[in-house]
């Protein structure tokens, strides 16, 4: 088996991780326990547990840390609708990363889609 290190999924959560470190550093002080902390552990968990899901014995096993990692993204996205919401970012700062959210979560999609057809042969 390759690295998760190898893997586009990883590679990609990875970069998503530094957009969402770079625009967290932007948010009010007073956020820094609650929504800029909250971002920070959804973004770092997708990566985090791909590479955890990897390193699990059984496929059973992976496939779930890969779910969690989907779940993750789902939760980051949320996140930053709220913060457009409260007025934290704009708009514009939110389309600007919604695209490599987009692609982490559609590379990780087939990822896990790959990972059930070869469960099933």
């Amino acid at each position: 088996m390759r690295s998760y290190k190898d893997l586009d999924a990883w590679k990609n959560a990875m970069q998503l991780v530094k957009e969402i470190y770079l625009l967290t550093k932007k948010f009010p002080k007073e956020e820094l326990y609650a929504l800029t902390s909250q971002t920070k552990r959804a973004a770092v968990s997708v990566p985090s547990n791909i590479a955890e899901g990897l390193g699990r014995q059984y496929k059973k096993d992976a496939l779930q840390f890969l779910h969690i990692s989907r779940g993750s993204l789902y939760e980051l996205e949320t996140l930053l609708n709220i913060a457009v919401m409260v007025e934290i970012i704009t708009e514009e700062e939110f389309n600007n990363i919604i695209p490599a959210l987009e692609k982490a979560l559609q590379v990780l999609n087939g990822f896990i889609n790959y990972n059930q057809k070869a469960d099933l042969k």
